[in-house]
């Protein structure tokens, strides 16, 4: 059996990208059938597209839209690379880059020049993200000046603006009910805070878990990571995810951990010194229980709701006086832009560059039903 899939670049991620009608018929063989394509569970992903890394683990299922509000439905999965689990429950925000582009290329939604705007309904947030989207004689532009930390070369800028973030997978801004909760830990008490804006992160400040917050991913030790998991799974269970024993297993992408300090200066992974006047704010995030090579885009979201919030630990550590929050992370600084109404975040804009890497068949292992059939 073979499936049509586009293989792209969204951000700082890679994914496949698969039209909604080439899904199996039966939502519940939707698992099965991506960890298929994946090769997963295994740590190599030999046997499959997976790249034997969280970032590039990802799947898009995109879907034309029957509303007259949106152009396209879009469903994202994590697919486990070690586990026999496709998390469905959050989104991610550099995957939704590609979504236009491939929304765009598939003929799902009219191309305007010089610049077509695709209105993406995420189906895992229940939340509006428009994707600005550059056109060039009649295609998506892919060539361009625009460079983003953690990706090699530029790209032509693809602007996603982020609607009414607040509540994405709990329906709340603060899932606990609590700017600032204590999280007791089999060896120490944390003060975090725990905020659902584009996904649920927990946020830790690094001098609390012994950190000095300019770490990059090679330098955290597994007893670390151990012990950030554990704050991450004891944050699942508060937020209803998971209980604590078993939230790596269920609940392994949300809530998300996020590691923040005050600008300091920094190496980053480029070999490129950031000076503490080039940020707001220093932020670590984890990734299926890894560090994350850059910065989550939904990370970065709740990042800038989170410090611009009041009596939370991102609030306490920065003191922002302008629409442009500056988040410094392992690959170098990401921008976030705040649109405000009426002294509230109306909407949160970045910018991403994204583009098809291959379009194909992946031939499965197993036959599933799906409404289509390819010779």
């Amino acid at each position: 059996m073979k499936v049509p899939v586009v293989l792209m670049r969204g951000g700082t991620s890679k994914g496949v990208f698969l039209n909604f009608e080439h899904l199996p018929l039966n939502r519940s063989h939707w698992e099965d059938f991506l960890l298929d394509i994946m090769g997963s569970p295994d740590h190599r992903q030999i046997d499959g597209l997976g790249g034997a890394n969280s970032l590039t683990s990802k799947a898009a299922i995109i879907k034309k839209s029957d509303s007259q509000e949106f152009d396209v439905e879009y469903t994202f999965a994590q697919i486990s690379i070690d586990n026999q689990m496709v998390d469905f429950k959050g989104n991610c925000g550099n995957i939704s880059s590609a979504v236009g582009p491939y929304a765009i290329e598939q003929g799902l939604v009219p191309v305007k020049e010089p610049v077509t705007t695709v209105r993406i309904f995420n189906t895992n947030t229940q939340k509006l993200i428009i994707a600005e989207v550059e056109i060039e004689n009649g295609k998506v532009k892919t060539e361009g000046s625009c460079s983003i930390p953690g990706v090699p070369g530029t790209g032509s800028p693809i602007y996603l603006t982020f609607n009414r973030a607040e509540g994405a997978v709990t329906g709340k801004l603060f899932p606990t009910g609590n700017p600032i909760d204590m999280i007791k830990t089999r060896n120490r008490l944390f003060p975090v805070s725990i905020v659902d804006a584009a996904n649920p992160l927990v946020f830790v400040r690094a001098q609390d878990i012994g950190l000095t917050g300019s770490e990059l991913p090679a330098d955290y030790t597994q007893e670390k990571l151990i012990e950030l998991e554990e704050i991450r799974s004891i944050a699942a269970e508060m937020c209803g995810f998971a209980d604590r024993k078993s939230a790596t297993l269920l609940s392994p992408a949300v809530p998300k951990m996020a590691i923040i300090s005050p600008p300091m200066d920094y190496v980053d992974m480029t070999g490129i010194e950031r000076k503490a006047e080039e940020m707001d704010l220093m932020i670590r995030m984890m990734s299926m229980q890894k560090p994350h090579q850059a910065l989550a885009i939904t990370g970065a979201i709740c990042a800038t709701t989170g410090a611009f919030l009041q009596e939370t630990i991102l609030s306490e550590m920065v003191n922002i006086k302008q629409e442009v929050f500056r988040l410094a992370h392992p690959a170098g600084i990401m921008e976030t832009k705040v649109d405000f109404l009426a002294g509230h975040i109306r909407a949160i804009k970045v910018v991403r560059t994204a583009r098809t890497i291959l379009e194909g068949y992946v031939y499965m292992k197993r036959n599933y039903e799906i409404s289509y059939q390819f010779a």
